[in-house]
């Protein structure tokens, strides 16, 4: 049995000690990490969120990003993504370091490769389903007629076509969250990076979701990160990583 054809439920989680090394040639990962710190400042006391995290990812590839709460596992994300700047360690995507960029130069990175997907949709309340996505591309610099297809074409591949005039409180969680997922696939990003996903979403709208993630990654050739506490998709993932207090944990204790 495929993990595609896996069911929506709990299955035994791959071991986090079988990761790739990130201290290979950077260019062969679509994501790497390496010494990753992160430490935030309130008055005179430091947090220190992450200590020294590496991480390697596959390009096609599933990646789960899994730990309790308060972990780093959103922070990590954030890092990844180039939403927020570490206080230590390298983050390469597709070769190029993105913490040597220049802040222009890393949202033009971003915009041109990776989508991200937010826990809270963070949809547009004024705009229709279709009006978001087409916001996203005229970012892109698609624009006009041309945005309209294609934002119609990206509803139609996450199954709201027939919504597309609808604005988000006429939605459901599961067709807001699929229509943050059509955002995020505009301009064809490379990565994907999601915020879990499929967090306060029903069983069946979850496994819509996971599955239209799982086909990007193994049909469309994106790499897909995912932060969850979701156990109902690790069936999904081709690895699994672990952190625990700011660390990766090869055998985690919150299970």
């Amino acid at each position: 049995m495929t993990t595609a054809s896996m069911p929506y439920s709990q299955v035994p989680l791959p071991e986090s000690s079988h990761l790739p090394d990130p201290g290979q040639a950077a260019s062969q990962w679509a994501i790497a990490a390496k010494g990753i710190e992160m430490v935030f400042r309130s008055g005179l006391e430091q947090f220190r969120v992450l200590k020294g995290v590496d991480l390697a990812v596959e390009p096609g590839e599933i990646r789960l990003l899994m730990g309790p709460s308060g972990s780093g596992k959103t922070t990590l994300l954030s890092i990844l993504a180039g939403i927020l700047t570490p206080t230590a360690g390298q983050v390469y995507l597709l070769g190029d370091e993105i913490t040597s960029l220049s802040r222009r130069e890393l949202t033009r990175f971003r915009r041109d490769h990776i989508g991200f997907i937010f826990q809270g949709f963070n949809l547009f309340p004024a705009l229709t389903a279709l009006e978001n996505v087409e916001l996203s591309l005229e970012i892109q610099g698609i624009r006009g007629r041309a945005a309209k297809q294609q934002a119609m074409k990206l509803l139609h591949q996450v199954g709201l076509a027939d919504r597309s005039d609808r604005l988000p409180q006429d939605l459901s969680g599961g067709q807001k969250q699929r229509v943050a997922v059509a955002r995020a696939l505009a301009g064809n990003p490379q990565i994907i990076m999601a915020d879990e996903p499929t967090a306060a979403l029903d069983s069946q709208t979850g496994q819509a979701v996971i599955e239209l993630l799982h086909h990007l990654a193994k049909e469309e050739g994106c790499t897909v990160l995912i932060v969850t506490h979701d156990p109902r998709i690790t069936s999904y993932a081709d690895r699994i990583t672990y952190l625990e207090d700011g660390q990766i944990s090869h055998h985690p204790s919150w299970e």
